[in-house]
């Protein structure tokens, strides 16, 4: 991805919320800008643990999450946004890392969704969309 949006706005918007998760905060940011284009509604934190205390508050509908931050990792985090109960939003593990054990550890923790980085944008995109149509948020 080269950071340039497209040229046109795409016929599909998401309407969906979405908590961006990364600590580099360049990939994060990126990350964020392009579901923008798209019509989700972002926020982005650089740590597990800001994330955490803030995820009540956002109320996402989607969590893009890195495995491999300092402190609490993506896989924690998860973890723990899974133990709070109630309405749960989608979890996407967007990594470098692509193994098969860090695939079983992301079942484990609750991810609903793999990408390893570079990602697809495209790839990304549809997914979410898809997730959308199941909420019936898309206009």
């Amino acid at each position: 991805m080269n950071g340039e949006p497209p040229r046109t706005l795409p016929a599909v918007r998401l309407l969906l919320r979405v908590l961006v998760v990364d600590d580099n905060r360049e990939a994060a940011d990126t990350t964020a800008e392009l579901l923008d284009i798209y019509g989700a509604d972002t926020d982005v934190r650089y740590s597990g643990t800001d994330a955490l205390s803030d995820i009540a508050e956002l109320r996402p509908d989607a969590c893009i999450l890195d495995l491999t931050m300092p402190g609490m990792d993506g896989f924690e985090l998860a973890t723990r946004i899974r133990a709070l109960g109630g309405r749960q939003p989608l979890l996407v593990a967007l990594t470098a890392l692509g193994d098969y054990n860090t695939l079983d550890k992301e079942v484990e923790s609750g991810f609903d969704l793999h990408f390893t980085k570079p990602v697809d944008p495209a790839a990304l995109v549809e997914e979410l969309r898809e997730h959308v149509n199941r909420m019936g948020c898309l206009i």
